[in-house]
């Protein structure tokens, strides 16, 4: 089964409540969206596995990736939704290497994206909509912004993409900007 917007909003939210956690499905979903329109994919199917992609991670923290595998395999979604969904978790929690360009832009704009919502907290419009790549970039080097944030993935996916750390944080803030009220990023503006 490939689910629909619909079917995987129903799954997300049956595993998981934390506002945080659905503010932050939902901002990766929009910037799959972005993501797959540049390079002529589907935005449907990238936007349902960057929705599910953390299903399982405030039930399962410590079995992260895998139990979302358990649960989407029961619920017959299509094995390669599954494998880029885990594929997120690279090195971190599990050894699915991200291969195709959906999966290795789901693997870079993961952490990106949880950096630029917490750089967009810290501005006084509290906005995706006014954030500039400089801004993003500035507390990118400060690693005690956002300790939480893996800059070596981002680096990393970046590579495997082919694409500069620049180019990259200006398409997610754009990915983002469109999910801005959902993602609570619409601030004062």
């Amino acid at each position: 089964m490939k689910p629909t917007r619909e079917q995987a909003w129903q799954m997300l939210t049956e595993y998981t409540k934390s506002e945080a956690l659905l503010q932050h499905a939902l901002a990766v979903e929009a910037v799959m969206r972005h993501f797959a329109s540049l390079v002529g994919e589907d935005p449907e199917t990238w936007g349902v596995i960057g929705l599910l992609h953390d299903l399982d991670y405030e039930l399962y923290p410590d079995e992260h990736c895998h139990k979302t595998a358990e649960i989407l395999g029961e619920k017959g979604v299509d094995h390669d939704y599954i494998r880029a969904i885990c594929s997120h978790g690279y090195g971190i929690c599990t050894d699915v290497e991200p291969q195709s360009t959906l999966e290795k832009t789901l693997y870079t704009i993961d952490e990106l994206t949880g950096l630029i919502h917490a750089v967009c907290l810290m501005r006084p419009s509290k906005s995706v909509l006014d954030l500039e790549v400089k801004s993003v970039k500035k507390k990118f080097k400060q690693a005690s912004f956002a300790a939480g944030v893996n800059r070596e993935v981002i680096l990393k996916g970046c590579a495997m993409l082919g694409r500069e750390l620049d180019e990259i944080i200006f398409e997610t803030i754009a990915g983002m900007r469109q999910g801005a009220q959902a993602i609570g990023l619409q601030g004062t503006l």
